[in-house]
């Protein structure tokens, strides 16, 4: 498959990548501490004009039509990462992670799921080069997922069923209560995890299952490996800060879910149908804006009615967390 990233342009943005987290937590962030409205507006911004600025450099580099696909995955992929967003709160609450470890756990939590997705990119994009016919089995399988988030409309979440908190109940040893930033701690000679280890595994393991669906929505506007890893990473990136502005807002955008739902369902519509009826990546981008901003639109202008009930949270001093 054709791809506009030479092997350099490969190892200078993963180079850039690790001195922005380097940065990030070794610098910036160093100090374990709860993050600001304030602050969270301030980093959504830098991570949303540096998004935009590779954008504009891939445009003038490689052309429009590679500025066009970068900026469509990169809206596609920041779009699904509320549904992120609003797993992220669930997750936190039941595991009652303190505020000012927040940042630490998405830290991790996000490396992870650099890799992951990489991972995941590299595969799709090996197997589509190899079998066109996988690009309408993506198709559907988007489709099918996309009118399922259609008619459950927002996300459910249901950690007690994640199996890795099943895993770690049954055969890792840890500690009751959350020991700071640590997580693994030596006690009487033995080795235990502390509930923030837990916490990042689970983490982890639900961004998989989101991953699932975002990529292959970003292969239905672009085939291009390069440009769906670079997108990806960029939402990824600005998540973290993404999470601290909106965490408090997500329970009003309730039409959102429904509004991904369609956004799923197009791409894979687009993709089933492009052999035959193809569709330019700027009219994709467009619609996906269309739809999310009136899902948005429609949140705000009819309110959910009546209190949000809070979610279950778990007693992790119980003999089984």
């Amino acid at each position: 498959m054709p791809t506009i990233g030479s092997p350099l342009l490969w190892g200078l943005f993963l180079a850039l990548v690790l001195v922005l987290l380097a940065l990030d937590l070794g610098v910036i962030h160093r100090r374990q501490r709860s993050i600001g409205i304030r602050e969270a507006i301030v980093w959504s911004l830098v991570w949303t004009v540096a998004a935009l600025g590779f954008n504009l450099w891939l445009a003038l580099r490689f052309g429009r039509q590679a500025g066009v696909e970068f900026l469509a995955g990169y809206v596609i992929e920041r779009s699904l990462s509320f549904d992120n967003i609003f797993v992220f709160v669930v997750l936190f609450h039941y595991f009652s992670v303190p505020d000012w470890l927040h940042h630490r756990v998405l830290f991790w939590g996000i490396l992870g799921a650099l890799v992951a997705r990489g991972v995941f990119i590299a595969l799709g994009a090996a197997l589509l080069s190899r079998f066109d016919w996988l690009l309408g089995v993506l198709g559907v399988f988007l489709v099918y997922t996309g009118v399922k988030v259609f008619r459950g409309g927002e996300t459910r979440v249901e950690p007690e069923r994640n199996p890795v908190l099943r895993f770690f109940r049954r055969f890792v040893p840890m500690t009751a209560d959350y020991q700071g930033r640590r997580f693994l701690l030596r006690r009487e000679g033995r080795l235990l995890a502390t509930p923030l280890l837990l916490v990042v595994a689970v983490v982890e393991t639900t961004d998989v299952l989101f991953a699932v669906d975002s990529i292959p929505a970003v292969f239905g506007v672009t085939r291009d490996s390069f440009i769906v890893f670079t997108s990806n990473i960029f939402a990824i990136l600005g998540l973290r800060a993404l999470y601290f502005l909106l965490a408090g807002l997500m329970v009003q955008f309730h039409y959102l879910g429904y509004g991904l739902g369609v956004v799923l369902a197009f791409v894979g519509a687009k993709m089933v149908l492009h052999p035959w009826l193809p569709i330019r990546t700027e009219w994709s981008l467009a619609v996906v804006l269309t739809v999310l901003a009136l899902s948005v639109a429609a949140s705000i202008l009819f309110p959910r009615p009546g209190p949000v009930p809070d979610e279950p949270g778990d007693d992790l001093s119980s003999p089984e967390a």
